[in-house]
């Protein structure tokens, strides 16, 4: 499970005051690309929101958060929850959930709950509240003397530093309320709920073209053409495999993948991506995939081509 939640990298944290709101709130994040939740022990309609979501949403990677006794913590994962979230670090409550087998991500704020969670076996934690705390300078102040130990910030994570977060390796994804604004959540506002999932999804992918591959008979052809180009742009030419021109344009030497060429799309972390396009219906073509010394996917090509080129990701 922590495995997903690493991939889906972002679990919007949920209060609901009425459990029949649970369902398309859940439908509204997964419409926007987030088929996440934690549901929090906030309110009396938390267990009966889980149960709900649970069996009417059931690819909701679900939640319960705010979970402060092994009762609830029975209770939740009774109703469907599939992960267990605290917002201090209880030895009772931990031990109870590794002794049932339920995931758990207690609560952190200091090196001793660290320390508790590593004697326990635990690989990631929250930090909360992490703002609060320090935020990300915390964190990797932490890392120094507990390498192993993996983090889930809550508290005070938003759109502006949200990248700021992900962009260390030991963060595995990040707890966060702006996409589900209580506001909207009362007013049953889900077509906003969708939209700013969507927001977030996109923030936290950080899409871009790096480069454009343009597919040539040959290597002859292919100097013609970046010549051109280099006159046209005043670019400069830099041979390699291929011939570049300036840093977007990749002339081929020979036919490459793609009827006319291809699209380089940078992101943050290709594995999440993949996993989130996934999500949205699209192929990978596994046999294409590249990984980094430390076994983390850095390049693959979606399988189908669109408008005659064809598309990879690439880690920046």
């Amino acid at each position: 499970m922590l495995d997903q939640l690493a991939l889906a990298g972002l679990i919007p944290v949920i209060k609901v005051n009425d459990a029949q709101d649970a369902v398309p709130l859940c439908k509204a994040l997964q419409d926007g690309g987030l088929p996440v939740a934690e549901i929090t022990f906030r309110t009396a309609a938390a267990e009966e929101a889980i149960r709900l979501v649970h069996e009417q949403v059931p690819d909701v990677l679900l939640g319960a958060g705010t979970v402060l006794t092994p009762e609830q913590a029975d209770r939740a994962w009774a109703a469907g929850a599939r992960y267990i979230v605290s917002p201090g670090f209880n030895p009772r409550v931990v031990k109870h959930c590794l002794d049932k087998g339920y995931p758990i991500l207690p609560g952190c704020s200091s090196p001793s709950d660290i320390e508790q969670a590593l004697e326990m076996g635990l690989t990631a934690v929250k930090i909360f509240p992490a703002g609060a705390l320090g935020g990300i300078a915390t964190i990797k102040a932490l890392a120094g003397p507990y390498p192993q130990m993996h983090y889930v910030p809550t508290g005070g994570v938003n759109a502006n530093n949200l990248m700021d977060y992900l962009s260390f390796p030991k963060v595995l994804a990040c707890g966060g309320s702006w996409m589900v604004p209580q506001d909207a959540v009362d007013a049953k506002d889900w077509s906003k709920i969708q939209a700013l999932a969507a927001q977030a999804v996109d923030l936290m992918l950080g899409f871009n073209i790096v480069h454009i591959g343009i597919n040539n008979p040959d290597a002859q052809a292919a100097k013609v053409q970046a010549d051109r180009l280099s006159q046209l742009f005043h670019w400069p030419i830099k041979e390699g495999t291929n011939y570049f021109v300036g840093t977007g344009i990749e002339l081929m030497k020979a036919p490459g993948r793609g009827t006319h060429g291809h699209v380089a799309i940078g992101t943050p972390n290709v594995e999440r991506a993949k996993w989130h396009l996934e999500k949205r219906g699209f192929v990978f073509d596994d046999s294409t995939a590249r990984r980094g010394a430390d076994g983390k996917l850095t390049f693959i090509y979606v399988q189908d081509e669109m408008a005659g080129f064809a598309f990879h990701l690439i880690q920046k």
